[in-house]
């Protein structure tokens, strides 16, 4: 695949206002050894799941060689006293293995930023992290309010990564030539007016401090991070979500329901399968409001079930709303049935064996 974003672990030194998962916040002692042992139980299973190789070619080039694509490790933040000896160099240490002879994986390190240290760096360089990336330099993050903050902090974090070798690079979507860059890499992003999630997903403490501004015209599933070429594993676009416990969805947005489990059968059965549902093949197309088609939801009735009222009581209207009404009232039960049917073949087959 082209990205695997994958979220580590639920604990997280911040709790802010924007954040798409209440689940991301400060934990303390016997709940933060749950959040971590749950991590550390799932993660083996998680990564003998993951696609044997992580090549992918480009549609467009197809004579091209194939690209190593990118496990993004994600929180939470994962650099946290506890989870980051515990669960992220492990998992990072994990990875390089499993793909250093199946034509080799970016391994992407997100995190705030404010963790980080010249120490903590070079651990991740040591252990093959290709590019470490600030994602928290916005307004939301607290002690980052407004410009001068947030380039005083990308200052200090541009010199502790230059004096380890990094080099700083853009991720663009359109010059996408920083993906052949060898690395080891660095970047910055934040949940800013510009950036492809600077409405905010209808999700989380976003949603219920009332703070995404997405309209109906705005279509999370058409983009980067969205659902849009999730099941064409092996070309690029294609990216899905992993939870720490192993619960996948088609979109780091999240779906209403996940597609399957990670820690209990392989992601490329999981996609291969899904691929004839029409529902799936809407969303590969990042055309959600075709999603229930065969199921009697016209556009027109889907667009009708994307409005809602904020927990504010102001009314709102997303293709993420009405996605979230077709899957609890008719998708879900058809990705219940078929998660079953999987599961219940995989242990046939192993039973034979």
């Amino acid at each position: 695949m082209e990205a695997i974003y994958w979220v580590l672990c639920w604990a997280c030194h911040r709790r802010c206002a924007h954040c798409y998962e209440d689940r991301f916040r400060p934990y303390v002692r016997a709940a933060l050894d749950a959040v971590i042992a749950e991590a550390e139980r799932t993660a083996p299973r998680v990564l003998a799941n993951l696609p044997e190789a992580m090549l992918y070619r480009d549609p467009a080039s197809p004579e091209a060689p194939a690209r190593p694509g990118r496990i993004i490790l994600s929180g939470g933040e994962v650099l946290l006293d506890g989870v980051r000896q515990r669960v992220t160099y492990p998992v990072i240490e994990a990875l390089r293995s499993r793909y250093e002879a199946r034509g080799g994986v970016r391994i992407v390190v997100q995190t705030t930023g404010d963790l980080l240290t010249p120490a903590i760096v070079r651990d991740l360089l040591a252990r093959g992290a290709w590019t470490i990336s600030v994602a928290g330099v916005d307004d939301y993050h607290v002690g980052l309010e407004g410009p001068e903050r947030q380039a005083a902090f990308k200052a200090r974090l541009r010199a502790m990564m230059a004096a380890e070798g990094m080099t700083e690079a853009g991720l663009s979507l359109q010059d996408r030539s920083w993906l052949d860059a060898p690395g080891p890499l660095f970047s910055f992003f934040g949940a800013t007016p510009d950036a492809w999630i600077g409405r905010l997903w209808p999700r989380g403490r976003a949603w219920a401090n009332g703070l995404s501004t997405a309209t109906i015209a705005d279509n999370f599933c058409n983009r980067w991070s969205g659902a849009m070429n999730f099941l064409k594993h092996g070309w690029a676009g294609s990216e899905v979500s992993v939870e720490p416990d192993g619960n996948v969805y088609p979109c780091c947005i999240k779906t209403a329901v996940p597609i399957g489990n990670l820690a209990e059968e392989p992601l490329t059965g999981i996609l291969d399968d899904l691929a004839s549902d029409p529902a799936f093949a809407a969303l590969d197309r990042g055309d959600p409001e075709r999603m229930g088609e065969a199921d009697g939801w016209t556009p027109e009735m889907f667009r009708a079930r994307s409005h809602a009222v904020t927990p504010a009581g102001r009314p709102y209207a997303n293709l993420c709303i009405g996605c979230d009404a077709f899957h609890r009232e008719v998708l879900g039960a058809r990705i219940a049935a078929a998660r079953a049917r999987r599961l219940a073949a995989r242990r046939m087959t192993e039973a034979a064996e």
